[in-house]
């Protein structure tokens, strides 16, 4: 399997790396094939190329199995017209990322919640209040003078159908019960077309639960009952603001992988973003891009029924959960005392010895 791997900017770089040693002790220990190459983005292709996503890039992402895409400082960068492009948001336009998928699951010492947290939140990820990537040509938002300004919302019964069937199909997997979190009591056409949609493929699962939740609802259930969520599906914008709040009550928003999913190009990518007050100092937690690392194997793995993707995934989640299990292992933004380096260097020796263990039937 080929990997593009993509650093970024601020602590994108520091956080790449250690989840590039994981990946390659996965591929030694599951023996993957992993074939890994960089290429510049964001502030370093800017200074080289003269844009933050050179053509490069975009034409080697269809020729490999996946990407793994570092944190950005998109807010930093210059107009679009002088090279600015934000990396996130052109990947999931141009390679119809149509699902982005964050899994939450809470650690005991570490959650803030009463009840126990272990849901899939699976998020419309082309369109909605996103005006950067819901029009064809020109932005979705706009002033007519200077004291009125508007943003056009953009939803499509294509893009509703593919994200539920794409939740519908986790579901299957897991406790088999889907969540559409909506608006639909204010936003009557779109979030009514959103939940149109969501049910005629709720009627193509009829061994998959289907609950409809109000969004402002649905943000505090999943403190007050966040047990009762196995799969939430909803429009992009909500989706961002709900798996953020689901991520930080399971422990951090540090802890939080994600995928950016389409039919033939998957992209890794932290939960969380480039945090450039802290970059330079190797203390930033690499844990939410390696467990998105991980995904992206088990994504392939599964789209090619490449079993031995699918168990290094597995064995890469178990180790960081092993390691995170340790308080004296931990990060310090978790209250350890470990480095980013660091870390990744104990979710490393674990995930060898894990599967040194399995190899020899211990």
């Amino acid at each position: 399997m080929k990997v593009l791997v993509l650093p970024g900017d601020g602590i994108g770089p520091e956080i790449v790396g250690p989840t590039v040693d994981v990946l390659e002790a996965a591929d030694a220990a599951y023996g993957l094939g992993l074939e890994l190459e960089t290429a510049d983005i964001g502030f370093a292709g800017l200074a080289r190329e003269g844009t933050t996503l050179p053509q490069a890039v975009l034409d080697r992402i269809p020729e490999v199995g996946g990407v793994i895409l570092g944190p950005v400082s998109h807010y930093d960068y210059p107009p679009r017209h002088e090279g600015g492009i934000n990396p996130s948001a052109e990947l999931r336009v141009r390679f119809d990322l149509f699902a982005n998928i964050r899994p939450c699951r809470s650690r005991a010492d570490l959650t803030v919640l009463r009840a126990p947290m272990d849901l899939v939140l699976v998020r419309e990820n082309t369109e909605g209040f996103y005006s950067d990537r819901n029009m064809y040509a020109g932005s979705g938002e706009f002033m007519p003078d200077p004291d009125n300004a508007f943003s056009i919302r953009k939803i499509s019964a294509r893009g509703c159908e593919r994200v539920a069937r794409a939740a519908f199909e986790l579901a299957r997997l897991r406790r088999r019960k889907v969540t559409a979190v909506h608006k639909a009591n204010v936003l009557k056409l779109s979030d009514g077309l959103f939940l149109r949609e969501v049910r005629k493929v709720a009627e193509a699962f009829p061994d998959v639960q289907l609950e409809e939740l109000i969004v402002d609802a649905a943000a505090a259930a999943l403190i007050r009952r966040p047990d009762a969520f196995d799969v939430i599906v909803t429009t992009n914008m909500f989706g961002d603001i709900l798996s953020d709040e689901a991520a930080e009550l399971s422990g951090s928003l540090g802890l939080g992988g994600s995928l950016n999913a389409g039919h033939d190009v998957g992209v890794a990518q932290a939960q969380h973003g480039s945090a450039p007050d802290i970059a330079g100092r190797g203390i930033a937690n690499p844990t939410s891009l390696i467990l998105s690392a991980a995904m992206l194997l088990d994504w392939r793995g599964r789209r090619d029924s490449n079993e031995a993707l699918v168990a290094a995934a597995a064995g890469i989640e178990s180790a960081v959960e092993t390691v995170l299990g340790e308080p004296g292992s931990r990060t310090r933004d978790l209250g350890g005392h470990l480095g980013t380096a660091e870390f990744a260097g104990h979710v490393v020796a674990r995930l060898t010895s894990d599967s040194r263990a399995a190899a020899s039937g211990n």
